[in-house]
């Protein structure tokens, strides 16, 4: 997959035109096929697991499903939606609700591994290249939310080099986590044991990321 930006054209101070070419971010089909059969494989996956309280440690009782996004993909170039499903429980001691266990960190809109990916292209480029890298891979974010997400916070990403491009274990993970399931639906236990993560409520994101326990776990 190749994506293309527009040439533009800039007038001088001496109104000379001055074109710059158009530029194309070559992605491998292999890498934007693994990680478009990933993501797609999410959908409609169910995250239903939650030992006690994350709050006070109490015993929990199960409330309601509640969709959130994992993320927004390119489909024969038309965006689609990647949504999953995460139970809320009600806990008997302190009353409050909380989430099933799932990849997502804190106060984010899209799922760890896609938050994992914008922060690891924002360190070594523009907001708007990483928009670009992302689109040129089916993955569709904005430049403020990659902004927002670089701003914060995390720790540690770990991640490896492939076809040229820094990429999280979590999405590597995941893809392979993945492969091969046409008709077998995907376990959320499975997939968050993919992704590497702590349950997203108990665990504040400090630096860039992931927590020490997961970064240990990958060494």
């Amino acid at each position: 997959m190749l994506l293309s930006v527009d040439a533009h054209t800039f007038r001088t101070a001496g109104q000379e035109s001055v074109t710059i070419a158009k530029k194309t971010l070559p992605v491998p089909p292999m890498l934007a096929d693994l990680v478009g059969n990933a993501l797609t494989a999410m959908d409609g996956v169910r995250f239903t697991h939650l030992d006690a309280c994350p709050s006070c440690g109490g015993q929990v009782t199960g409330h309601d499903l509640r969709p959130k996004r994992f993320a927004v993909i390119l489909e024969e170039g038309e965006e689609r939606t990647i949504r999953v499903f995460v139970k809320r429980f009600y806990c008997r001691q302190c009353g409050s609700l909380c989430y099933a266990d799932a990849p997502f960190y804190p106060d984010t809109r899209l799922a760890s591994p896609i938050v994992d990916l914008c922060l690891l292209l924002s360190q070594r480029m523009p907001f708007n290249q990483v928009a670009e890298h992302l689109r040129a891979l089916g993955i569709v974010v904005d430049r403020g939310t990659i902004r927002n997400y670089a701003s914060r916070d995390f720790d540690a990403i770990p991640a490896t080099e492939l076809f040229g491009l820094l990429l999280p274990l979590s999405l590597l993970n995941l893809a392979i986590s993945t492969l091969g399931r046409e008709g077998c639906p995907v376990i959320g236990a499975e997939a968050l044991a993919a992704c590497g993560l702590p349950p997203a409520d108990r665990a504040a994101p400090r630096g860039r990321g992931l927590s020490e326990e997961r970064y240990q776990r990958y060494n």
